[in-house]
């Protein structure tokens, strides 16, 4: 590590460990004078928690992002059996929960096609949301700390929504509506509504609302994210909150739409989506593709979609070596030195949000 780097985050640390934790409890606890929301640097997105430390998407994963100074908190939505919003990343349950060890639901097992492939598993859309508290969830990659697997349940999209509010500063919420396809297809609500119309309920019902840098907006920010276009469009006719468009590798095309990657980033498709998104989240290797584990030159992505006047948001950055590549030499604050410096992104989705933060601590000359 950079000597500089190194020096500036021991201290950093240390004084982080002069303050404590604090905890956020559930439901709603009123903080009468919050801290805002910081605007002036790229922005500190927590994926799916701070999951590099805890299972991803659970309370505790983030209410630690929380602590360790996330500005937006961010989740995948999905829908129950009995139509409850819960947060999930997938749509089944076999990788990240116990689902195994319950026997009375081992006839629960289907295939259903996803995004154009054959998928076999236990499908959250066949269970209650009753059924799926029951249910346990742990970490997903093996190389992280497995000490909390077992210890915290799935949690709905409103006690997602309280963990942000509980904060004692402001603190913004980044949900993607997650295979709306598929849950529009396999979850069915009375009087014709769709998923996007649940979820844009529960985000009013909240009090959210307004566009981007509004007052209202800077109260209780939210990002609305999606892979899905027409469901971003759907949502933009009804609800005037910042969406993003998330943009997979050059190989996926959209689920819902059918185009592919090359066309969803053109300057003539940019032009077009603009008037209902914000920006865009893009998988990072595909603005800077690697090569043997080595980054080639940078496309020119960021550039043209900030012509448009277009945020980019991209995924997902994370510490291990694993996921490092040899240009950054094991050292995940080179990776953020080069993204936020040298590239110029607005917003990095981390799934260790503490260095993030206090890489920008650092970088800043603000040890506090």
């Amino acid at each position: 590590m950079n000597p500089f780097w190194a020096t500036c985050l021991i201290l950093s640390s240390l004084l982080e460990g002069t303050r404590g934790r604090v905890l956020y409890p559930l439901p709603s606890k009123e903080h009468k004078h919050k801290q805002p929301l910081q605007t002036s640097r790229p922005y500190n997105i927590a994926h799916r928690g701070s999951n590099g430390e805890i299972p991803e998407e659970t309370t505790d994963a983030y209410k630690r992002a929380i602590e360790e100074g996330a500005d937006f908190i961010e989740t995948d939505i999905l829908a129950t059996k009995d139509g409850e919003l819960i947060c999930f990343h997938d749509v089944t349950l076999d990788d990240t929960t116990d689902i195994a060890n319950h026997t009375e639901f081992s006839d629960r097992k289907r295939t259903y096609q996803v995004q154009g492939f054959n998928v076999t598993g236990f499908f959250v859309v066949d269970f209650t949301l009753d059924e799926l508290k029951s249910l346990r969830v742990r970490q997903r990659y093996p190389f992280r700390d497995q000490q909390y697997n077992g210890k915290f349940s799935i949690i709905t999209f409103e006690e997602y929504i309280a963990i942000a509010l509980d904060a004692n500063r402001v603190v913004g919420i980044y949900p993607e509506i997650k295979n709306p396809v598929f849950i529009n297809q396999h979850v069915k609500w009375p009087n014709g509504e769709r998923f996007e119309d649940k979820f844009i309920e529960l985000l009013q019902k909240y009090g959210y609302g307004g566009a981007y840098m509004s007052a209202k907006w800077l109260k209780k920010p939210v990002f609305i994210q999606s892979f899905a276009p027409t469901s971003l469009i759907y949502i933009s006719n009804k609800m005037d909150s910042p969406k993003i468009l998330l943009i997979d590798d050059f190989s996926m095309a959209t689920q819902d739409t059918n185009q592919s990657y090359w066309e969803i980033t053109s300057d003539s498709y940019f032009e077009y989506i603009r008037e209902y998104v914000v920006g865009i989240g893009p998988w990072k290797d595909t603005i800077v593709p690697p090569l043997n584990n080595y980054l080639t030159a940078p496309s020119d992505l960021v550039y043209r979609a900030h012509a448009h006047n277009l945020q980019v948001h991209p995924y997902t950055y994370r510490n291990e070596n694993s996921f490092l590549h040899f240009d950054f030499r094991q050292d995940p604050y080179e990776e953020y030195e080069y993204w936020i410096k040298t590239i110029g992104v607005d917003g990095l989705f981390t799934d260790f949000t503490g260095s993030l933060h206090r890489y920008q601590k650092c970088a800043s000359g603000i040890l506090r």
